[in-house]
């Protein structure tokens, strides 16, 4: 069944983003390859948010650093809708380094800065974005950032012709 090909996945506008004021652009990146947004919202990231989401990485010694950086401004959380959403929505984002990044992914037309760079002034390396990696992700990252009803289900105006 062609819905067994529909998931959602979560993606972060992080406070650099927010502060660049290129929200919109990332957003209009993403609605034009055909996603739908099925939640949004701004929020201010907490310890205990955060803990949740980076569960893995509390221990490590970059996740003081890390956690700073995600509580400089708000967050713009999205639950995004489409057809293998998290493969295509990770591809659309970019890689992670964004000097490595291709230019026609977000990182690559929007971030600019080396980990090479990030460390040796001093600062938490910024990338604007996140985009969970599988679908478990997805679904544990969705649970954290959203309730139930944060989650909306309309059709889209064009989902015949891209999902």
């Amino acid at each position: 069944m062609a819905d067994d090909y529909v998931e959602t996945t979560f993606v972060a506008l992080k406070p650099d983003a927010v502060k660049r004021g290129i929200v919109g652009d990332i957003i209009a990146t993403i609605e034009n390859a055909g996603f739908k947004i099925s939640g949004m919202k701004m929020v201010q990231a907490t310890d205990q948010l955060l803990e949740q989401h980076y569960e893995e990485h509390v221990d490590k010694p970059f996740y003081e650093g890390l956690a700073e950086y995600m509580k400089q401004g708000p967050i713009v959380a999205l639950a995004i809708e489409g057809v293998h959403a998290v493969e295509n929505l990770r591809k659309i984002v970019g890689d992670t380094s964004a000097k490595d990044a291709h230019p026609s992914t977000i990182r690559g037309r929007f971030a600019h800065m080396s980990m090479d760079h990030a460390d040796e002034s001093g600062t938490h390396y910024k990338n604007i974005i996140h985009a969970s990696a599988t679908l478990e992700e997805a679904k544990k990252e969705l649970g954290i950032w959203f309730s139930d009803e944060e989650l909306h289900d309309y059709r889209h105006a064009h989902e015949d012709e891209v999902m």
